[in-house]
C-alpha cells in the first residue's frame, strides 16, 4: 500500500530505449529499514546497456523496471529498531541486499551472495525514483555539506576501494590503471589512499584521456601512440577490454584485478601462460566487499577524492531518457546525474 494513498514519480524502463516517468506505489517500509527520499541517481555502465539493449550481461529487462542503483539522500523514514538520531540525514544507499542466510554470506562474502539482489537490476526497482527503502546498515552517512551528486558516487568510489583491497595495494606499490572511465579514475584516487607510490593511468579514447588529466595519476598515457611501460606490482583493469589486460607490465608474482565488465571475448592464451610461467594473481572484483563504502567516505570526510570534477551532467527525472541518451552518446560526460525534482 501507498504512505497515505500517495504514490511518487519514477523513471521506469519499459523497453530499449522507452523510458517513461510515471506514477508508482512507494515499496513499504520495513523493520530495520529506512527511507531514502533520493536526491540523485548517477548512471552507470549498466543503465545504459538495459537503456540501449534491455539487457546487461545474462540479465535481461522482461518486465518494467526502474533502473539506477548510484544514489544519494536524506532519510526522512525509520522502520521499527532503527536508530531515530539516522532522521534527516544524507546517506549513500548501498544497492546490494543480501541474503545473510547462505553460506557466502557467513562467511562475510555477502557481495558474491547467489541470491542477493540489487536496486536496478531487474525485476529489482531501482533508484531513479522518489525514494527507496535499504536496510538501515545499508544507508552510510555522509557529510550533510556534501552535493547529493557527489555524495551519489560514493557507490562506484566504494568499487574502486574494494579494487584496490582486492589487488593488495599497500604503501609503496606501484600500479597500473588500464580505463581512464569514471571506475578508472576513482580507482587511481583509491590506489592512492591506499598507499601507492606510482600510478599510471592509460586509455585509447582521447576524451577520456583529456578528463583523466585531474584524475591524481603520476601518468597518463594514451596507449594507442605509447608504448605501455613495465614493473608494476597491480593492475586494475577497469576498461573491460580483453586487449587492455596486460600481464608483461607486471613483475613475476604481481596482480592483475578485473574490475571492468569483460567486453564478451576471452582473453588471451598469453594471458594464461604469463599467469602460469609468473605466477601472476588474476583476481575478480565484484561490487564491493565489507568495509568498501566506509573507506569510501572516509576517503570523501578527509577531502582524498575530488568528486566534483566527475559530475558533468544533471538531468531532472522527468528528463531521464534524455540523460541516458546523453550519457550513451556523449563520451565527453564522466558521470551524469538524475536529480528529484527539488533537486534539479
Amino acid at each position: 500500500m501507498s504512505r497515505g494513498g500517495t504514490l511518487e514519480r519514477a523513471a521506469v524502463l519499459h523497453a530499449p530505449e522507452d523510458v517513461r516517468v510515471q506514477e508508482v506505489e512507494p515499496e513499504p517500509l520495513r523493520p530495520g529499514a529506512v527511507r531514502i527520499a533520493v536526491a540523485a541517481t548517477g548512471l552507470c555502465g549498466s543503465d545504459l546497456h538495459y537503456y540501449a539493449d534491455g539487457r546487461n550481461g545474462p540479465n535481461v529487462l522482461r518486465t518494467p523496471t526502474v533502473l539506477g542503483h548510484e544514489s544519494a539522500g536524506s532519510i526522512t523514514e525509520i522502520g521499527d529498531g532503527v536508530d531515530p538520531d539516522l532522521l534527516g540525514r544524507l546517506v549513500a544507499a548501498e544497492p546490494a541486499r543480501p541474503c545473510r542466510r547462505c553460506e557466502t554470506c557467513a562467511s562475510g562474502r555477502y557481495n558474491l551472495c547467489p541470491a542477493g539482489r540489487c536496486f536496478g537490476s531487474p525485476p529489482t526497482h531501482g533508484t531513479i525514483r522518489s525514494s527507496v527503502v535499504v536496510d538501515a546498515e545499508l544507508a552510510h552517512a555522509v557529510p550533510q555539506n556534501v552535493d547529493p551528486a557527489e555524495a551519489a558516487l560514493v557507490e562506484p568510489l566504494a568499487v574502486a576501494c574494494w579494487a584496490a583491497r582486492r589487488a593488495g595495494i599497500v604503501s609503496g606499490s606501484s600500479v597500473l590503471v588500464t580505463g581512464a572511465g569514471p571506475i578508472g579514475q576513482l580507482a587511481v584516487a583509491a590506489a592512492r589512499a591506499a598507499g601507492a607510490a606510482r600510478i599510471v593511468l592509460t586509455d585509447v579514447d582521447p576524451r577520456r584521456l583529456a578528463s583523466a588529466a585531474g584524475a591524481g595519476a603520476d601518468e597518463v598515457l594514451d596507449t594507442s601512440a605509447d608504448q605501455l611501460p613495465t614493473g608494476f606490482d597491480h593492475q586494475l583493469e577497469c576498461s573491460g577490454a580483453p586487449e587492455a589486460l596486460a600481464p608483461a607490465a607486471l613483475v613475476p608474482g604481481g596482480v592483475l584485478a578485473l574490475v571492468g565488465v569483460p567486453a564478451g571475448r576471452a582473453p588471451s592464451p598469453e594471458l594464461l601462460a604469463a599467469a602460469q610461467r609468473w605466477e601472476i594473481d588474476v583476481r575478480g572484483c565484484f561490487r564491493y566487499g565489507p568495509g568498501a563504502f566506509r573507506a569510501a567516505v572516509g576517503m570523501v570526510r578527509a577531502g582524498r577524492v575530488d568528486l566534483a570534477r566527475m559530475v558533468t551532467g544533471r538531468f531532472p527525472l522527468e528528463q531521464t531518457g534524455l540523460a541516458l541518451h546523453t550519457a550513451l552518446t556523449d563520451r565527453d560526460h564522466l558521470k551524469i546525474a538524475v536529480l528529484s525534482e527539488e533537486d534539479a
